[in-house]
């Protein structure tokens, strides 16, 4: 059985913190932030990002947050997938989950930086934008020379969209959580 059928997909919360620093520094290339940055993140940023678990541990976890000058725009900070579940579409599916929230039905948009040589990143998201009919474009947000002094590689921004929500605001709660549901299965492979 995938192991994706054992995770389930929920809001962070501060408890989660610790775990997610440790998950990120299991999953290089991501920077490292510091625990606090970590518990903003799960807090602060709850409601535009995701935990994933599996028997009580932390395997995934995308943090995001909706930028407050681009309401309509969620801007995705990091995707954490443990080693034990890559390759089963988790980071696809936590990437729906946030957008099926409530708190994301204005978003149209998807914006996150990757660097040149994160080849699953850029697999990751230009494979979200083609399963989701929208366009995708990028332009050097952070320069590696003028920005970074040369010690970090120039961060990308990529932007998605517009994309359009599958589940119509106005199809009743528990309509919608079916609908929401077959869309996290329909997300992974």
């Amino acid at each position: 059985m995938p192991i994706h059928h054992d995770i389930t997909l929920r809001r962070p919360t501060s408890s989660d913190g610790t775990a997610v620093a440790r998950l990120i520094a299991r999953c290089p290339p991501l920077d490292t932030n510091s625990v606090y940055c970590n518990l903003l993140q799960c807090t602060h940023f709850a409601c535009t990002s995701v935990a994933a678990i599996r028997n009580g541990e932390l395997v995934g976890f995308v943090s995001g947050y909706l930028p407050p000058e681009r309401p309509g725009t969620l801007f995705i900070w990091q995707v954490a997938v443990d080693e034990i579940a890559r390759g089963q579409g988790l980071a696809a599916r936590m990437l729906t989950a946030i957008l099926l929230r409530p708190h994301s039905q204005s978003v149209h948009w998807l914006e996150t930086s990757i660097t040149p040589a994160n080849r699953a990143s850029w697999r990751l998201f230009e494979g979200f934008a083609a399963k989701h009919g929208a366009q995708a474009s990028s332009e050097i947000l952070f320069d590696q020379h003028e920005h970074f002094r040369g010690e970090h590689d120039s961060e990308y921004l990529l932007r998605i969209g517009p994309l359009r929500h599958p589940i119509p605001e106005s199809a009743p709660i528990g309509a919608r959580a079916n609908m929401a549901e077959s869309l996290l299965h329909e997300a992974t492979p």
